[in-house]
């Protein structure tokens, strides 16, 4: 085509030198005089033109033929070996195929037993295939034993109002190992309201101690009120602590803040997920990830309330 296209230009030139005859309109050759030049030019042009046409048209049926992944020819072993060609690139092979472990086909031992929930174990009551198994049944009926143990964990949940006469059922009979936080308190006071709200968020937290409030006159005769709020710490019936105002929890008096106070001598605050009793030093270490992760959720949705 270039060479035809060369050869137009060629004759076009030639063709200026001579004066066209009348009627001749060399740009869409609508008419051909008997001139032989512009005769040429026409059919050159005709030519090129099937040309294009043939060539777009053979376009649409060309196929590429590609060889199977990773495969290679000898040719591009050889240039490979000199160096003329890159290494050539690993074939992808996909993992083996190997099924999900079926619930049923599970051996049935001290493992599978553990994973179990309450739910889950009543339901294995009339589990056929454990019934061969002496073993398996005892560990079974001593995991569903241990688990109902949990369950009757005492928990209380909030601060429990008491009055005088209540004070010794409720506080020195309390159950066994059970820390009881009594706050004594006046309506009308602002700082007892505070400590209260406080308390009412550490009960929720630690269910497993006992948190009550009594009318400091009710407990005490004349209790003053310039000591408002009090708080007592009562662990198997006996006194071990109290805090006389609310300056005694820091400046700002906040759950975190009171945590760690009644905590400092003693591990008052229980949440119930240790089965034995926790050391003092465990406990504070418990009161201090829960107040950095409430710091950490401030944190984070202040940021994105200031995102948006």
């Amino acid at each position: 085509i270039k060479i035809i296209s060369r050869i137009i230009q060629v004759l076009r030139q030639k063709n200026e030198t001579k004066s066209p005859e009348p009627g001749f309109r060399v740009k869409n050759c609508r008419r051909v005089t008997g001139n032989s030049v512009n005769q040429q030019i026409f059919e050159l042009q005709f030519l090129v033109e099937r040309k294009r046409i043939n060539r777009i048209k053979m376009g649409d049926y060309h196929f590429v033929y590609k060889d199977v992944e990773g495969a290679s020819t000898q040719w591009d072993d050889i240039q490979r070996k000199l160096g003329n060609l890159p290494p050539k690139a690993p074939v992808f092979k996909p993992d083996p195929f190997t099924p999900g472990e079926d619930e049923g086909s599970k051996s049935k031992d001290k493992d599978w037993i553990d994973e179990k929930t309450q739910e889950e174990l009543d339901d294995l009551e009339d589990d056929p295939d454990l019934n061969d198994d002496r073993f398996l049944q005892e560990y079974r009926k001593k995991r569903m034993a241990e688990m109902r143990e949990v369950a009757k964990v005492v928990r209380f949940g909030s601060v429990i109002p008491i009055s005088g006469s209540d004070f010794v059922r409720e506080v020195s009979q309390a159950p066994e190992d059970i820390w009881v936080v009594v706050l004594l308190y006046k309506d009308g006071y602002s700082g007892c309201q505070i400590l209260l709200q406080c308390l009412d968020e550490l009960a929720t937290k630690y269910p497993v101690t006992k948190f009550v409030k009594i009318i400091s006159t009710d407990c005490i005769p004349n209790y003053p009120d310039c000591n408002l709020p009090t708080v007592l710490v009562y662990h198997n019936g006996a006194l071990k602590s109290n805090y006389v105002g609310l300056h005694s929890f820091g400046r700002r008096c906040t759950p975190e803040g009171v945590a760690l106070t009644l905590c400092q001598s003693d591990p008052v605050l229980n949440d119930g997920r240790s089965k034995k009793e926790q050391s003092r030093e465990a406990v504070l270490d418990g009161v201090r990830k829960r107040f950095l992760e409430k710091v950490v959720a401030q944190h984070e949705d202040d940021d994105g309330s200031s995102s948006d």
